[in-house]
C-alpha cells in the first residue's frame, strides 16, 4: 500500500502536461503575431494613410456621384485633378530650382570675390579667390564627400524607387476605399447587430466631415497664404514669384507645427540672391503672418470644421508624429478632432455655475494677505502678554 501510494504521488498530474502545450502555444502564436506585426508595419501605415485619404476625398465623390456620375469614374476625376495638381507643382518647382541653381553656379564667383573682399577690409588679410579655390578643390573633406556621393548613388536610387512604389501603394488602396466605400460599409455592417451598425456609420460619418473639413479649410488657408506671399514676393521683385508662393501656402499648412518656418526658408534663400536685406524682409513678413493666420484666420475657418483646442492640437502632432513620424503628424489633427467629436454625443454635461471662479476671478476676501498676517502676529502677542 505504501509503494502505491508513494508511485500514485509521484506521477505527474494530467492536466500539467496539456497546460505546457498550451502556454508553448500561446507563446509561439504571440511571437509569431509580433514578427508578422512587425513585417507588415509598413503596408499597415500605408493602408492608413490611404483610408484618411479616401476619407478626405469622400465628400467630393459622394457629390459627383449623387449627380448621376458612376462612383469610380468620380473618384478616378477627383484622383486624376490631384495627380495632375501635385505633378504640375512638382515640375514648376523642379524647373525653378534647377534654374536657380544654375544661376547661383554662374554668379558664384562674384559672391566668392565679395566675400573675400569684406574678409580683406575688415581683418586686414591677402586672400585670393584662385587660391582659396585651388584649397577647395584639392582639400581632403572635398574629396571624400565626392567618393561617399558617388557610393550613395545605388542608395538614393532603392530609395527613391521605394518612395515611388510605396506612393502607388497608397493611391491604389485610397483609390478602392473611397470607390467602394458604400459596399465596405455594408460588409462591415452585416457582422454587427443593428444598434452597433448604427455607432459605426456615425462614427464613420464624422470621420469624413472632419477630415475632409480638415482638408478643404487647409487648402483655403493654403491659397490665402500663397497669396499673400506672392504679392510681397513680386513687391521685392524676388524670381519665381508664383511658385515659391505655391511652395508656401502648401508647405506652411500641411506640415504641421514646423510647416511655416520650413516653408519660409526657400524664399529667404532666393530673397537673399537678390538683396540680402530682402530675405530679413521676407522673414519678418512670414512670423507677421503666421501670428495672423494663428489667431485671427484659423480660428474662423476651422471653427466648424476641426473645432480643438490649440493645446490639444499641438499634443496630438508631437503624439502623433512620436508614433508613426511624419505621417502622424499629418493625420494626427483629423484623428484627434474625430474621436472628440464621436465622444461628445457620450458626455453627459451639466449647466455651469455663475461662480466668479469660473470666469477666473478670485473671490474677494476680508482684508490683503498682509493685513491677515499682521491681526495673527498680533493675535500671538496678545496671546503671550496674556501669558507673562
Amino acid at each position: 500500500m505504501d509503494g502505491g501510494v508513494s508511485v500514485a504521488r509521484g506521477r505527474m498530474p494530467r492536466w500539467l502536461p496539456r497546460a505546457m502545450v498550451l502556454a508553448l502555444a500561446l507563446v509561439a502564436c504571440f511571437q509569431l503575431g509580433s514578427w508578422a506585426f512587425h513585417q507588415l508595419t509598413g503596408l499597415l501605415i500605408n493602408v492608413l494613410i490611404a483610408f484618411f485619404l479616401a476619407l478626405a476625398v469622400e465628400p467630393a465623390v459622394s457629390w459627383m456621384s449623387g449627380r448621376g456620375m458612376r462612383r469610380g469614374m468620380a473618384t478616378g476625376v477627383v484622383f486624376l485633378a490631384v495627380l495632375i495638381g501635385s505633378l504640375g507643382f512638382v515640375v514648376m518647382l523642379g524647373s525653378m530650382l534647377a534654374g536657380q541653381i544654375v544661376s547661383m553656379v554662374d554668379d558664384f564667383p562674384a559672391y566668392l570675390d565679395s566675400v573675400i573682399s569684406w574678409i580683406n577690409h575688415t581683418f586686414h588679410t591677402d586672400l585670393n579667390r584662385v587660391a582659396v579655390q585651388d584649397s577647395l578643390l584639392h582639400s581632403d573633406w572635398l574629396q571624400k564627400y565626392v567618393q561617399n556621393s558617388a557610393s550613395g548613388v545605388l542608395d538614393v536610387s532603392g530609395q527613391v524607387l521605394g518612395g515611388l512604389f510605396r506612393l502607388l501603394t497608397i493611391l491604389l488602396f485610397s483609390f478602392y476605399f473611397a470607390a467602394d466605400g458604400p459596399r465596405l460599409r455594408r460588409g462591415l455592417c452585416s457582422v454587427l447587430p443593428p444598434a452597433k451598425q448604427a455607432e459605426v456609420l456615425r462614427a464613420w460619418e464624422i470621420a469624413v466631415d472632419k477630415t475632409g473639413g480638415y482638408l478643404y479649410s487647409r487648402g483655403l488657408m493654403a491659397l490665402i497664404s500663397g497669396i499673400a506671399h506672392y504679392v510681397l514676393l513680386v513687391a521685392l521683385g524676388v524670381p519665381y514669384a508664383p511658385v515659391l508662393a505655391v511652395w508656401v501656402g502648401l508647405v506652411s499648412q500641411f506640415i504641421p507645427t514646423i510647416g511655416t518656418y520650413l516653408a519660409g526658408a526657400l524664399p529667404m534663400l532666393i530673397a537673399f540672391t537678390v538683396a540680402p536685406w530682402y530675405a530679413l524682409w521676407v522673414l519678418i513678413f512670414v512670423v507677421v503672418y503666421q501670428q495672423f493666420e494663428n489667431y485671427m484666420l484659423q480660428p474662423k475657418l476651422t471653427a466648424k470644421t476641426v473645432d480643438i483646442h490649440p493645446a490639444v492640437a499641438f499634443g496630438s502632432v508631437i503624439a502623433g508624429t512620436a508614433l508613426l513620424g511624419a505621417v502622424g503628424a499629418l493625420i494626427a489633427i483629423p484623428a484627434v478632432a474625430t474621436l472628440q467629436a464621436f465622444l461628445g454625443a457620450y458626455v453627459k454635461r451639466y449647466a455651469v455655475t455663475d461662480d466668479p471662479r469660473v470666469h477666473g476671478h478670485r473671490r474677494r476676501t476680508n482684508g490683503s494677505p498682509l493685513a491677515r498676517v499682521r491681526s495673527a502676529l498680533r493675535g500671538r502677542d496678545e496671546e503671550g502678554g496674556g501669558v507673562q
